[in-house]
């Protein structure tokens, strides 16, 4: 009973911030509660399973809580749209072949200036090899608005070794089920798991640092981040097979997540907040 207790209890940590942004964004409870179970079924039918066996409409209405009539209903529904993991993977890995694919490198390995069109090799080529059948104006267009690739001389430079969001609500948006899954997923993994099969999840937090502070930090923080991500993204850069998948040996995701924390701090509790002591 204590587990479920504290599992509730996250589980409405994590549904503060969401319910904020659905709200801020007009969706209403009723939208967020039919989303819930159809994820629910779908996941039930899909992970759930016995070994050997077909999923059943009985069993699926028997560790869900629903009934048979609304899990048959559910299960009709059309499947969840996953196009926002498609385009960040896409956007992702565009950047990630320029660094590796040495069609677009210099002598010395790194990123070559891009025309758009024209002479090969262009960015245009890019996009045709290493992301399927996304359009490269398309592509172009997003990686310059978020500053991930620069215009320079009519030329595309890359600016950033990371897809990042930057500042457009919407793409922000289109990532925030990607991103928040991951962490999600390897806390997941970390509480089935011994310690020494466990993966990295760490955050470094400190309670009570005067605001004069927070501009250097994220600025600091900001840095150390980006420096790491870079080298972890030509590590992984040079070992990713891109689209090749010939060959019967086992392929991975590898990634690491970074994220910054900026809250106001209140006295209390250590690490509490406004928000938190609402809930208590």
């Amino acid at each position: 009973m204590a587990a479920e207790k504290n599992l509730m209890r996250a589980a409405r940590r994590i549904l503060r911030p969401l319910i904020r942004i659905l709200l801020r964004n007009g969706i209403p409870s009723d939208a967020l509660t039919e989303l819930v179970r159809k994820t629910y079924v779908d996941v039930a039918e899909e992970e759930f399973g016995i070994e050997g066996k077909r999923q059943t409409l009985s069993r699926i209405s028997v560790i869900t809580g629903l009934n048979r009539k609304e899990v048959s209903r559910l299960r009709n529904k059309e499947p969840l749209d996953r196009s926002d993991e498609v385009w960040w993977n896409r956007a992702a890995h565009v950047l990630a072949s320029w660094l590796r694919d040495e069609t677009f490198l210099d002598r010395k390995g790194d990123p070559l200036d891009l025309p758009f069109s024209g002479e090969s090799p262009t960015f245009t080529d890019l996009v045709r090899k290493h992301s399927g059948d996304m359009r490269p104006r398309s592509v172009a267009d997003e990686l310059l608005r978020l500053g991930a690739v620069e215009e320079v001389g009519g030329r595309l430079r890359m600016t950033s070794r990371g897809y990042v969001p930057g500042a457009d609500p919407e793409r922000i948006i289109d990532i925030l089920g990607v991103d928040t899954a991951e962490l999600m997923e390897t806390i997941d993994h970390n509480l089935q798991h011994d310690k020494d099969d466990r993966l990295v999840q760490l955050k470094v937090l400190s309670d009570n640092v005067p605001a004069a502070h927070l501009e250097e930090f994220n600025r600091y923080s900001a840095r150390l981040s980006r420096t790491m991500i870079e080298e972890l993204s030509r590590w992984l850069s040079e070992r990713d097979k891109g689209r090749d998948w010939s060959g019967d040996d086992e392929r991975v995701v590898l990634g690491l997540g970074v994220y910054q924390i900026n809250r106001t701090a209140r006295p209390g509790r250590p690490g509490t907040t406004d928000r938190d002591e609402e809930q208590s």
